[in-house]
């Protein structure tokens, strides 16, 4: 048990990393000078800087659950990258369709997973609504 929390621990430490890495490299683009010109273009504009923004953070959550596939099958806990990738995905999300299930050797690690899934889909949440009043602040200051 002791060897899969370490697994776990080292997974949401990497995930975590990713994250950062990408709401670093967000905030650094909404400070930059040109963020505030082109959101004061058009409403165009300010749509396509917030899609923008769920379209990374959205990258940034595939490539977590492909951290946490990849993991299960160098574990040996599923044996194909689809079905590891299907199984990632949906316990990050907490979906759990439960169609396909870890062995109870390895049924810790999903917990885990989808405790760490839960944390980063808030953190995105919160960073879009943050940009989101932004953007719109930037706008409304014109």
């Amino acid at each position: 048990m002791l060897q899969h929390a370490g697994y776990a621990t080292a997974l949401v430490f990497a995930t975590v990393a990713v994250h950062t890495a990408c709401t670093l490299w967000v905030l650094r683009w909404v400070r930059h000078a040109d963020f505030q010109d082109r959101v004061r273009r058009s409403y165009l504009a300010q749509g396509a800087t917030l899609s923008s923004l769920v379209f990374l953070m959205c990258l940034a959550a595939v490539l977590e659950s492909g951290m946490w596939a990849s993991a299960y099958l160098w574990l040996g806990a599923l044996s194909t990258p689809e079905e590891a990738l299907y199984f990632s995905l949906v316990t990050f999300t907490t979906l759990g369709y439960g169609d396909v299930t870890l062995h109870e050797d390895w049924r810790l690690l999903s917990g885990f997973q989808a405790a760490n899934g839960t944390l980063m889909f808030g953190w995105t949440t919160a960073l879009i609504v943050a940009i989101a009043q932004r953007v719109f602040a930037e706008a409304e200051a014109d």
